[in-house]
């Protein structure tokens, strides 16, 4: 079954590729006594950092072609034979509608906004808080660094960049299979099984994806949040093989499955996209999204040789983004963290 078509709406909302269960007011009964009784194990019990990448890094450009800026969750810098993209930037306090109530992030970026490079593209997933923020899109709608920068997002959410300060002509709003090109560089916007909304009373009025970035050298996906799903391997077929697959193993749980694939099926899932390159593990250890430990994805992932190989043929090897234990990194290249 062909799982990579343009997205479809039933009336004014957007559908997943694949039947989905979102969940709504009914999961603050199920989660009540777990939210209140484990708390204090979502967040760390001392501050973390400071963490710190030199920006004197982007004064030359990464000898591989490849160099991968984590900024923490799903905030990252890719820079890709040429081509600089900012993904999902997110530097406000918290990943909520207000700077004074919602989740807080455990540690300041290891990067001031001041400090970027200059950027050829922002990619903007979705309108989760924790994707787009909006103090922080504000500044760089105001910055030289982003003054000839492409914003590249999904349909509809350009009308929230445009009232955030984000020049219109600058945007480009993409459906599943559609691409725009950076340069040397084709991103694709691909689906993914998640939702979107920046209130609940207003899901699924804008689109989500995931994305592949490829130019001549490197292949790069990007999997934004995303449920497990089969469309995987189609994607794998058609757009890799990959270099470096990102996917978020945090704010999952059995209750939302369907929309947060969680430690094991990123593994599944980067199996499912051909098991190639490096699986950099994202969406973790920033703010508490969920009900599991906050260290817990990343040491899940860690823990997960048993899923190395398996009959009938052996699996490709486990490569891990693993510059760092429990830490965002700056500036490294993929080529020099192969194991």
């Amino acid at each position: 079954m062909m799982a990579l078509l343009p997205a479809e709406r039933d009336g004014s909302r957007y559908v997943n590729p694949v039947p989905t269960k979102v969940g709504g007011l009914s999961l603050v009964f199920k989660m009540g006594p777990r939210f209140f009784f484990g708390a204090a194990a979502r967040s760390p019990s001392h501050s973390l950092g400071p963490f710190h990448t030199d920006p004197r890094i982007y004064t030359a450009r990464p000898q591989s072609g490849l160099r991968i800026t984590w900024l923490g969750h799903s905030s990252s810098l890719v820079e890709i034979d040429g081509p600089r993209i900012l993904i999902d930037p997110v530097w406000d306090e918290r990943a909520a509608p207000t700077q004074w109530a919602g989740p807080k992030r455990f540690f300041p970026s290891p990067l001031a906004l001041d400090d970027l490079p200059a950027i050829d593209a922002v990619l903007i997933s979705h309108d989760h808080y924790d994707h787009l923020g909006a103090g922080t899109v504000k500044r760089l709608a105001q910055m030289d660094a982003l003054r000839q920068a492409r914003w590249i997002t999904t349909l509809g959410v350009g009308a929230i960049l445009k009232s955030l300060g984000v020049d219109q002509s600058r945007c480009t709003e993409l459906n599943w299979t559609e691409n725009v090109k950076v340069g040397s560089l084709t991103v694709s916007a691909l689906p993914a099984r998640h939702f979107s909304g920046r209130s609940l009373f207003r899901r699924f009025e804008t689109l989500w994806a995931s994305f592949a970035l490829t130019s001549k050298n490197h292949r790069v996906y990007y999997g934004a949040d995303s449920g497990e799903w089969y469309g995987f391997r189609d994607i794998g077929e058609n757009f890799g093989p990959f270099d470096l697959v990102m996917l978020e193993i945090g704010a999952s749980d059995p209750l939302w499955a369907d929309i947060h694939m969680g430690p094991e099926g990123a593994v599944r899932s980067f199996r499912a996209l051909g098991g190639n390159g490096l699986l950099m593990p994202i969406h973790w250890g920033l703010f508490d999204l969920a009900l599991h430990h906050w260290k817990q994805p990343i040491e899940n992932v860690f823990a997960v040789k048993a899923l190395n190989s398996g009959p009938p043929n052996p699996a490709p090897r486990l490569r891990l983004f693993r510059a760092r234990r429990f830490a965002p990194s700056g500036g490294v290249e993929a080529k020099a963290i192969r194991y």
